[in-house]
Formats: structure tokens, C-alpha cells, sequence
């Protein structure tokens, strides 16, 4: 099972930026996507961003069209979040994921990382 590494969250101002990277242990080529997803205080966990590993296709969530960016770096094993125009909202903790398959869910979760963002 590949193992996933968030890193890149803090502590930022309303209107700032932070980039998450997330670094699977090993290489990703049967994989079909990574995602973000988030978890804020007494709420669900939630979907924030998805991209195809092949192809670089990507998806947001409504709430964060425009202020986020998801990529990746195939020779880095590695999958990154911008995000932009942070407001308190957003803050969670990150978590990266990884579907093996089409459909199939996603098989590998991260541990997370913290993002706080203060007003």
C-alpha cells in the first residue's frame, strides 16, 4: 500500500498563501488520482480538489474555485495544493489521498496537516 506525507500547513493571515505538498512512498504510476480533502472542527471531512494522474485533469470544490491550485510532479512522487486568498473558512486539516483505480475510492490517506488561518 503506498503511504502518503502531508506537509505545508501553518498558521497565515486572512488573504495569504500556503502550499501543501503531499509525497507518496513510492512511485504513482498505477495511480489513477490524488486528492485533497479537509476536515474542519465538529464537520465532516469534505472534498477540496482532484487531480488525474495521467493527463493532469482537475476538479474543485465550489468553495474553493479560483484560490486553490492542485498539480503534481510524477518524478517527485509528489502532489501539491496552493492555495490563495486563504479566509478563516478554510481552515482544517488537510488530508491527501490516492485512488488506485477509476471509481474504485480512495485506497491511501495521509495523516494530515494543520491549516489555521486567522482574521
Amino acid at each position: 500500500q503506498v503511504q502518503l506525507v502531508e506537509s505545508g500547513g501553518g498558521l497565515v493571515q486572512a488573504g495569504g498563501s500556503l502550499r501543501l505538498s503531499c509525497v507518496a512512498s513510492r512511485r504513482t504510476s498505477s495511480t489513477y488520482a490524488m486528492g485533497w480533502f479537509r476536515q474542519a472542527p465538529g464537520k465532516e471531512r469534505e472534498f477540496v480538489a482532484r487531480i488525474i494522474w495521467s493527463g493532469g485533469s482537475t476538479s474543485y470544490a465550489d468553495s474553493v474555485k479560483g484560490r486553490f491550485t492542485i498539480s503534481r510532479d510524477n518524478a517527485k512522487n509528489t502532489v501539491y495544493l496552493q492555495m490563495r486568498s486563504l479566509k478563516t473558512e478554510d481552515t482544517a486539516v488537510y488530508y491527501c489521498a490516492r485512488m488506485s483505480r477509476a471509481n474504485s475510492g480512495y485506497d491511501s490517506w495521509g495523516p494530515g496537516t494543520q491549516v489555521t488561518v486567522s482574521s
